[in-house]
């Protein structure tokens, strides 16, 4: 076969494992054209050729609900020799079989696989799988993805994959209306999963109506439509509840259940079912959270920078770089190159000398987390907290990871389905989510200081992050998305999965990241060159001084920070522990550099996510409400001093 393979299955159902049995890696990834979904593309040999496999991403239907199931949709039309591969999980047969019924009426062939097929069996779930075949007219193959178990199967399926031969029953009037909207499409291979989407009222179809039909037949089917409105009202319901009821019937005929009884299985439910408790699903969220900075926060910001950054680049790499760069006989170049904003002395130690190891740590936990299956659960134990800052409990991905670094959380904001969200998301971040490596120095600032003024930076900074948040959902227009997450089963992470992704992930951050640092450095060197940064330090030092009640050389703190957000906070600890800083100064320039425009490269982020206009936006505003609630916080300082006593 020379068709492509597209990978297509609910959220949660082990798509990516399977992916990556197929191809054997991750092999590109990009954006779907005109979106910032990203699909990722390998190929897999299947029979004597080499084949393109897409993996798209996780989702409940065909009839698109959000920017991944339409870009899947889109994906299917757009390729009209495409195989799809249905990736169940086999525990919920019901929600896949709707995705293969769809995939039907848009005439795509299919191989129905049911994916985690061990972990049905240790729940006593029994599929008869020949049974399936027959009756949904494809083949059908178990697998268990992660153990490369069933993958040589499915290769092999491929070659027969077909059409489903089962269909959806609308009853009577919308079965005449798709006829009728079908005939005006000229009978065209989609033409019944397009009508279908026509009667549901998806408006994301009007693109491909118009590709095949011209204005009469656009008419008619309008006038269908609206006929079948009249005479039964709107049809999306009855279409979903007709292809959610066939796929339960099916579901329900091929599967068996036993009784088992296990400690191990017995001690895992009692698990699962902690981990969403409203009462002991925080002590156990606190425990993963702590593991995490420990293993992140100590162990990748602290011993492996101290290794990458001070041990190789400080001893070996720098000052090997220095003196090459040391030998060009043109002043600017060598500037460029190995100066203070030189782009092998600045960008390249921050971005893989600090960044990386921190980012490399994050992701090695973030994989293992996902794996798992507890990345759903936090979501949900965090949800009503989120909700008050405007936002789902989904956004908790990006925001832990901007722990870790601001610019890839910037980047993973995609995740989220509205684009309202992403943006509430990105001004949450760039606003008061510190990177691991400020973090550690402002945790050294606050260290010397009464407890009080921890707690009050953490509160200031938490209420920061509530008000304005729950402000920008008040203003931005759009709604709420909603929130629907499939809890997966907790397992055991795969140190092989969790390498791969790893991997993948580290990958991805040195082609999206990393020339960003390079290109913030460029512009940084450029002001300089032109004076423009010692410019803006003498600006801003009236509102230092005046509105924060700081030195005015904190002022370069301030710039300096926008370069690297750790030096920046660097620069006041060393103020501090030169006694240029009284209590209540020091905590003013942690909250106000804590709350400050984030760096460079995020910066850039958000430009390349959002558009110049967004970030300058993002930027100015994050820099007045830092200066705003540090000239609060002063006068507030001011008036009871004994707080800080």
């Amino acid at each position: 076969m020379s068709a492509p393979v597209v990978l297509i299955g609910n959220p949660n159902v082990g798509k990516s494992a399977l992916f990556g049995a197929l191809t054997g890696s991750y092999v590109a990834v990009s954006n779907y054209p005109g979106t910032t979904v990203e699909l990722a593309e390998g190929t897999a040999s299947i029979g004597t050729e080499r084949v393109r496999v897409v993996d798209t991403p996780g989702v409940a239907s065909l009839l698109p609900m959000s920017e991944d199931e339409r870009v899947t949709r889109d994906l299917l039309l757009a390729t009209p020799d495409a195989v799809a591969v249905v990736v169940a999980d086999a525990k919920n047969l019901a929600r896949a079989l709707v995705l293969a019924l769809e995939l039907g009426e848009l005439a795509v062939p299919l191989v129905l696989c049911l994916n985690m097929a061990d972990e049905a069996r240790e729940r006593g779930l029994a599929i008869d799988e020949e049974v399936l075949a027959r009756r949904l007219g494809v083949p059908v193959v178990p697998t268990v993805a992660i153990r490369r178990e069933g993958i040589g199967a499915l290769r092999s399926a491929l070659a027969d994959a077909a059409l489903p031969t089962l269909r959806v029953d609308y009853g009577a009037a919308v079965e005449a209306a798709l006829e009728r909207i079908a005939r005006a499409l000229g009978g065209a291979p989609r033409a019944r999963g397009l009508a279908a989407a026509v009667l549901a009222g998806d408006e994301t179809a009007a693109p491909w109506l118009e590709a095949l039909a011209d204005a009469d037949a656009r008419a008619r089917i309008a006038e269908a439509t609206e006929s079948l409105c009249a005479e039964v009202g709107f049809a999306g319901p009855v279409v979903a509840s007709s292809r959610h009821r066939t796929a339960a019937h099916l579901a329900e005929e091929v599967r068996s259940t036993t009784a088992l009884h296990s400690k191990g299985r017995a001690l895992r439910e009692r698990l699962e079912w902690a981990t969403v408790h409203p009462v002991w699903g925080w002590p156990l969220l606190a425990l993963v959270l702590t593991a995490a900075y420990l293993f992140v926060g100590v162990f990748g910001a602290g011993t492996l920078v101290g290794l990458v950054e001070d041990g190789l680049f400080g001893r070996y790499v720098t000052p090997a770089v220095v003196a090459v760069a040391g030998r060009l006989p043109w002043a600017f170049l060598r500037d460029a190159l190995a100066g203070p904003y030189g782009v092998l002395t600045m960008a390249l130690p921050y971005a893989l000398a600090l960044v990386l190891p921190i980012v490399a740590t994050f992701f090695v936990a973030f994989g293992a987390l996902e794996d798992s299956g507890y990345l759903p659960r936090l979501a949900v134990m965090v949800n009503r907290v989120f909700r008050a800052m405007g936002v789902s409990g989904k956004a908790v991905l990006p925001m832990v990871l901007g722990l870790g670094c601001d610019t890839m959380a910037t980047l993973t904001t995609r995740v989220l389905e509205t684009a309202r969200e992403r943006l509430i998301v990105i001004l949450l971040l760039a606003l008061g989510v510190p990177c691991s490596a400020q973090l550690a120095v402002v945790l050294g600032l606050l260290r010397p200081l009464p407890a009080a003024a921890a707690l009050l930076w953490l509160g200031v900074v938490l209420a920061s992050l509530f008000l304005v948040g729950r402000l920008a959902a008040a203003l931005l227009p759009g709604q709420p998305s909603d929130f629907i997450l499939e809890l997966p089963p907790l397992r055991m992470p795969r140190l092989g999965n969790i390498v791969v992704k790893t991997l993948a992930r580290v990958e991805w951050y040195l082609k999206e990241a990393v020339p960003l640092f390079v290109l913030g450095t460029l512009v940084l060197f450029g002001a300089d060159r032109l004076r423009l940064l010692g410019w803006i330090e003498r600006a801003g030092r009236p509102v230092v001084a005046g509105l924060l009640g700081l030195p005015p050389a904190a002022s370069e703190a301030f710039v300096v920070g926008f370069l690297r957000r750790d030096f920046g906070a660097a620069g006041l600890l060393r103020m501090s522990e030169a006694g240029a800083l009284s209590p209540a100064q020091t905590l003013v320039a942690v909250v106000t550099i804590t709350l400050f425009i984030p760096c460079v490269a995020s910066f850039f982020m958000i430009v390349k996510e959002r558009g110049v206009r967004t970030a300058l936006a993002v930027g100015v505003f994050v820099t007045a409400f830092a200066v705003g609630v540090g000239a609060l916080l002063r006068a507030f300082l001011s008036a009871f001093p004994r707080v800080l006593a």
